[in-house]
């Protein structure tokens, strides 16, 4: 089996076929008026759930990825006329982080796969030409598809107003992830995912399909109330523990 029936079989298929199914009960709990926008919400829901411990891991170690980014600019610094000490004091200090660097490849691997796995359901099942690859338990298929979301936003194709509120959310959730931080913020952070991210963002999915951008922007919402909790959690904790 090649890699790409691996992918299909083991990841894309399952999720396909649950998006699909949200639809089919938005369909029976509506009495037919379903909307597919609403079904890629429940998706994205259900993507960040199953990620979940992913992300609080990523969370615990977080001030272990720090202390090796310090380390690696400071080798930066010192050996910056030796280029040879800087590359072995590099792979020094990655022998000694191996398992933080697994734990990074593994959660970019899982990333790129979820990203693959929504380019091809917008490409291709959203439009109707992966429903052979629907389980046989699964109910009748009602086609075709109703791809626009509230009525208003198509979908397949691009929308100015999802992608200016992709960028506004960008640059909310930087905002409170700066500035409730734990960990010093310096300028260059600042003006780089508060200002440079949302600009880019904004530039580089304009020509992506409104469907992709719902999935962002509700992740995106998730991401922020998660930050939000968290702030208020290290708020109340450093409370008590002044109190005490």
């Amino acid at each position: 089996m090649v890699v790409s029936d691996i992918f299909i079989t083991i990841l894309y298929q399952p999720f396909f076929n649950v998006l699909v199914g949200f639809y089919q009960l938005l369909n029976f709990i509506t009495g037919g008026n379903a909307d597919m926008g609403i079904a890629v919400i429940f998706l994205t829901i259900l993507i960040r759930i199953l990620l979940l411990p992913m992300s609080l891991a990523g969370q615990r170690s977080e001030p272990e990825r720090r202390q090796i980014m310090h380390k690696i600019a400071e080798i930066e610094q010192q050996y910056s006329s030796e280029p040879i000490k800087k590359e072995l004091a590099k792979k020094k200090i990655m022998k000694q982080s191996t398992g933080v660097l697994i734990a990074e490849l593994i959660n970019l691997v899982i990333q790129v796969a979820v990203a693959l796995m929504l380019w091809k359901i917008f490409q291709t099942g959203l439009l109707g030409e992966d429903l052979h690859l629907m389980y046989s338990f699964m109910p009748q298929i009602t086609e075709p598809f109703n791809l626009v979301f509230l009525g208003k936003y198509d979908l397949t194709h691009t929308n100015f107003v999802l992608n200016l509120m992709q960028s506004v959310l960008i640059f909310v959730l930087e905002t409170i992830s700066l500035y409730t931080s734990p960990y010093p913020v310096s300028r260059k952070e600042v003006i780089r995912m508060q200002l440079v991210l949302p600009v880019v963002s904004f530039v580089i999915f304009m020509a992506l399909p409104a469907g992709k951008k719902l999935f962002v922007i509700t992740s995106l919402i998730i991401s922020i109330i998660l930050v939000s909790i968290r702030a208020i959690q290290r708020s109340y904790q450093d409370y008590v523990a002044k109190k005490e």
